[in-house]
């Protein structure tokens, strides 16, 4: 990666206006997510536009799967982006081509893996996940073809990651935004005019992406950094590699297991019909849109907390927590005012003459839209934690919060509630809170030395 050798790579992370600095990285990581969520999205709008609620199921449950496999797989690089950023904090060159070419030597043999297996178990997992008859077929295509594009999901996610360690959230801003026009119109031929339902907007989501991985890998070798990467670069390297599952490897099973939970609602919503299926599917979609502020908070904290954790400025790493938790508690405040007064229109927005799947997913979404008010804050949290290399913290909160709440309190409201989603819709948001208590205990705990330092 050839580029000028500048004396120091530090940037304005560690130093200057705070806020100013969050934004400029926030911002436009935000925007990726918004454009990449909104593609996705437009599968299930497409969808909707040209089929009935079998097809607009099929591609909700395939696209919930997908959605897990991606925050897995960008759980699994936030230990390649916290390992850059330590290293960019502390000015060192060597440490950060050494960490980039240990990432891509991991992420290839776990995206092979990841891959073969998965395309071996698809009528295993649309069957564990209840799919109704009426969408297995085409849920099935949908999987084949977004599985076999794991790659590529994998090494954009990756490319991302590396940038964001150094600093860079707008180059992976341009490589999403092109992807997303291509993967719109590439919907549009091929669920409209060709006819090709699911499977069309599945094989226009991975082609999109693999055409993003070209051009975020011709970006990468440009990139001037004054860091290059030889062919040492690439040899296994145990402490290297020991950090990257360190801190990414807690992530990944976390954001696993929360997606988990996710399906488990949606077998729950599977098992009561097509229509609550469909409604559920889609409400799943619009919270992970509303996401995306938690989601670019998450991302900001880890790398900005870990470049001043490298460098040393601890206090700076704290009010970059400090101010994540506020902006996000803005955030979810107001989209849920918002949701309580136009679910109905935003569902149906997603539907056509389906009035069963409008009426039961803006129940669902009044309620579940308070998640986004404490899944922002616990979000916040778990990035700061991975920033300093304690990710089996983000990993004890919400395994307690998806097991002491989020899959019993959804179980528990479809079992009292069966007319009705306004309580399942709970589970998550009540879930989310205890994950908040749990964060301020733990971070008490990491503060807790008598010098106030961080252990």
């Amino acid at each position: 990666m050839p580029g000028r050798a500048d004396a120091n790579i530090h940037n304005g992370i560690t130093q200057g206006n705070l806020i100013r600095e969050m934004l400029r990285f926030s911002v436009p990581y935000l925007i990726a997510c918004f454009l990449q969520s909104f593609y996705g999205m437009a599968d299930l709008f497409i969808i909707g536009r040209f089929n009935d609620a079998a097809s607009v199921t099929a591609v909700a449950v395939g696209s919930q799967l997908m959605h897990m496999l991606t925050v897995v797989i960008v759980g699994m690089a936030m230990g390649t982006t916290v390992s850059i950023s330590h290293a960019v904090g502390a000015d060192d060159r060597k440490r950060i081509s050494g960490t980039i070419g240990n990432s891509i030597l991991l992420f290839a043999g776990f995206s092979f893996l990841l891959m073969v297996s998965l395309l071996a178990g698809i009528s295993r997992i649309l069957t564990m996940l209840a799919t109704p008859v009426e969408a297995f077929g085409e849920a099935a295509d949908y999987l084949r073809i977004c599985f076999a594009g794991i790659p590529f999901i994998t090494a954009y996610n990756l490319i991302s990651g590396i940038f964001r360690g150094l600093g860079d959230t707008r180059r992976p801003m341009v490589f999403v935004a092109i992807a997303g026009v291509i993967n719109i119109g590439l919907d549009v031929v091929f669920v409209g005019p060709l006819h090709m339902g699911a499977g069309g907007a599945a094989l226009a989501t991975i082609l999109s992406q693999a055409f993003s991985v070209m051009i975020a890998l011709l970006s990468l070798r440009r990139y001037s950094t004054g860091i290059e990467l030889k062919k040492q670069n690439f040899r296994p390297e145990g402490s290297i590699m020991q950090k990257l599952l360190t801190i990414g490897g807690p992530i990944a099973v976390q954001e696993g297991l929360i997606q988990v939970s996710f399906l488990v609602i949606t077998m729950i919503a599977n098992a009561r019909g097509v229509e609550i299926a469909a409604a559920v599917g889609i409400v799943e979609k619009i919270i992970s849109f509303l996401f995306l502020v938690p989601s670019a908070m998450l991302s900001t904290v880890s790398a900005m907390a870990a470049q001043n954790a490298g460098a040393g400025y601890h206090e700076r790493s704290r009010k970059v927590l400090r101010y994540g938790i506020r902006i996000c508690a803005a955030f979810g405040g107001l989209v849920f005012i918002l949701c309580q007064f136009f679910a109905d229109p935003i569902i149906g927005a997603f539907v056509h003459d389906e009035p069963g799947v409008a009426y039961y997913g803006a129940q669902y979404l009044r309620t579940y839209a308070l998640d986004c008010v404490f899944a922002g804050m616990h979000f916040c949290f778990s990035g700061f934690f991975s920033a300093y290399g304690k990710s089996l913290y983000s990993f004890l909160h919400n395994i307690l919060s998806i097991a002491a709440v989020r899959i019993p309190g959804a179980l528990a409201a479809s079992a009292f509630f069966p007319e009705t989603l306004y309580p399942m819709g709970l589970a998550a948001p009540l879930g989310s809170l205890l994950s908040v208590l749990i964060c301020l205990c733990l971070y008490r705990r990491m503060i807790r030395n008598p010098d106030g330092t961080l252990v």
